[in-house]
């Protein structure tokens, strides 16, 4: 399956109910962070340290399944004037790869300035340094999951489909 641009279509191709997850795709590790089955609240769960591909790609799928997830939301990281730079076309290219192997949905999330969200709520919960290098990734996948669950919610709403 391929990666869905616009919402609307990633959507209608997920299942009514099931677990979303949330991806901080980075050069050296990727955050995940999971939903409920109900996609009301993002959970940060884990950062996996990438290694290359066929790797990185096992071990998120192995957790994916294991935490029965049926759709993935991956935080696109755009430039500030809104133009998508090297690290956007490394995860676009990513999600391609992922999708010959995973029949998983895919969909795309702004994700301006969640890493700055997510180090400023770390700090604000007085996170020592060591701790903050450790779930910084997983963490600001919480913010582009949330994000995206908030919008799916307001989609729902607008077209009178209750939760997403």
């Amino acid at each position: 399956m391929t990666a869905f641009d616009d919402l609307e279509g990633f959507l209608a191709a997920l299942p009514p109910q099931g677990a979303l997850a949330g991806l901080d795709f980075g050069e050296k590790t990727i955050g995940v962070a999971i939903s409920d089955r109900r996609r009301m609240v993002a959970s940060p769960d884990s950062t996996i340290r990438r290694v290359k591909f066929t790797l990185d790609a096992e071990a998120l799928l192995k957790l994916l399944t294991k935490r029965e997830v049926t759709g993935i939301v991956l935080g696109l990281p755009r430039n500030m004037d809104g133009s998508e730079g090297p690290r956007a076309q490394a995860t676009r290219a990513f999600a391609r790869n992922l999708s010959r192997i995973s029949p998983l949905p895919q969909t795309f999330w702004d994700e301006r300035l969640s890493t700055v969200a997510a180090e400023r709520a770390l700090l604000e919960a007085d996170t020592s340094r060591k701790r903050r290098a450790e779930v910084i990734d997983h963490v600001a996948a919480g913010y582009i999951l949330q994000g995206a669950l908030d919008r799916f919610g307001f989609l729902a709403r607008q077209s009178g489909g209750g939760a997403a």
